[in-house]
């Protein structure tokens, strides 16, 4: 630990005297489902699975979103004979949607818990040449552990918040001690960039984002037409990715449109399921259906509450449009590259620092789209209710603009390529 800041110096003291707390922690987790049963040793960093012979990158991404959006960066890695990809990821979402989208040649473990004794196991068992950190999940023993085992690393599709920026200039000497561990920091825009660049980050470019070269969302053929049987030809209203707190101002939305399209089916798809019944709850006496009871939307149905994992893409197939959530309120926005590209054009309110370039391509592709009242959505909504032709017009232009932000992952294989060569050397 020799030269390492001092508060660097604590968390690694801290976490190897709470090591033996782990097991008893992990046990709680899978109790409440945050934990795979049977696979909770990879997170102590015993490994599954044997490290396959050859050339090993290693993409660690904390969640689904991450772990998505580095699907292309993998595929293209993996063009090159002899190569096998590792990822990893913290949430059992996040491996199941991997054990269903990975291609051949690349597999799965969760990320070992940062502890000293759990990231030394995994990084003793796994031996890459690159790691890949996508986005922004750091963790100071992972991170300088595997730098001390001369793993070339690379912190990629990165993004920092305005909170998060702040945060970190409250421990500057740490952040600059982890960030100087990557080679390289590829930033999704400039005003991310500058924020990398000031906390310590060397070799910092600005190259866009991985999520504009990602494919479009999947959807179950089968389940789409029988949705597409249970609308018919009632006007749709979709409000994808909400958080709580937003449900309040889109309901009332619907109320106010109900009065001009009589069939109106408002469809709320939340970002997190378990949502589902207390969404439920606030519709009162709207007809309100769970699609997790296992029906699709009845003729009396004016909600329909999408509260199942993994079917996003099966709803920006059914509207014209969609209210993106996460907007309305100060989480920062979901990804509207989702909807975008598959010709639904895009909503949102005042809150979208998540995704603040690509928001704003795709705005000024639209000519419209920012809203940030119950009022608002509903006047911008009758207006593409009222004109299918309109609707259709923004979701092409929607997809324009998404098409724009594309190349990220062609600039990062090519930074990648040359830490690999720079490893064989």
């Amino acid at each position: 630990m020799e030269g390492l800041p001092f508060g660097i110096m604590v968390y690694r003291l801290a976490t190897r005297g709470l090591a033996p707390l782990a097991p008893l922690l992990l046990r709680q987790r899978i109790l409440r489902g945050k934990e795979h049963h049977e696979r909770s040793d990879e997170r102590l960093g015993i490994a599954s699975r044997p490290r396959p012979p050859g050339e090993l990158v290693w993409v660690h991404g904390a969640s689904v979103g991450e772990c998505l959006a580095a699907l292309p960066l993998i595929e293209a890695m993996l063009a090159r004979e002899g190569r096998n990809v590792l990822i990893t990821s913290g949430t059992v979402t996040s491996a199941k949607v991997m054990s269903e989208r990975l291609p051949p040649g690349a597999l799965h473990q969760f990320v070992p818990i940062d502890t000293p004794g759990a990231t030394a196991r995994f990084l003793d068992h796994w031996k890459p040449q690159v790691g890949l950190f996508v986005d922004s999940d750091i963790w100071p023993n992972l991170v300088l552990g595997a730098k001390e085992r001369g793993v070339r690393l690379a912190l990629v599709n990165g993004r920092m918040s305005q909170r998060s920026f702040k945060s970190w200039r409250f421990v500057p000497s740490v952040a600059e001690a982890l960030l100087a561990a990557f080679e390289t920091c590829l930033a999704q825009d400039e005003e991310i960039a500058e924020r990398f660049r000031s906390l310590g980050a060397r070799e910092v470019q600005t190259i866009g984002s991985l999520k504009a070269d990602a494919p479009p969302l999947p959807a179950d053929p089968a389940k789409l037409e029988a949705l597409r049987r249970a609308i018919g030809g009632r006007p749709v209203l979709l409000a994808s990715q909400t958080h709580s707190g937003e449900e309040e101002t889109i309901l009332p939305a619907h109320d106010a449109l109900r009065r001009s399209f009589t069939e109106l089916l408002t469809i709320i798809v939340p970002r997190h399921p378990e949502r589902g019944r207390d969404i439920a709850m606030l519709c009162g006496t709207r007809n309100a259906r769970l699609r997790s009871s296992g029906h699709g939307p009845a003729p009396e149905t004016a909600v329909y509450i999408a509260d199942t994992m993994n079917e996003l893409g099966l709803f920006y197939r059914l509207a014209p449009f969609a209210f993106v959530g996460g907007s309305l309120i100060r989480h920062g926005g979901q990804n509207p590259l989702e909807p975008a590209k598959l010709d639904c054009a895009v909503l949102a309110g005042p809150h979208t620092h998540n995704f603040t370039s690509t928001y704003e391509t795709i705005f000024q592709a639209q000519g419209t789209g920012r809203v940030t009242t119950t009022g608002e959505i509903t006047a911008l909504a009758a207006e593409l209710l009222a004109d299918p032709a309109k609707a259709r017009a923004l979701g092409a232009a929607a997809h324009r603009g998404a098409d724009s932000l594309g190349g990220a992952v062609a600039k990062t294989i090519e930074v990648v390529e040359k830490m690999l060569a720079d490893a064989r050397a």
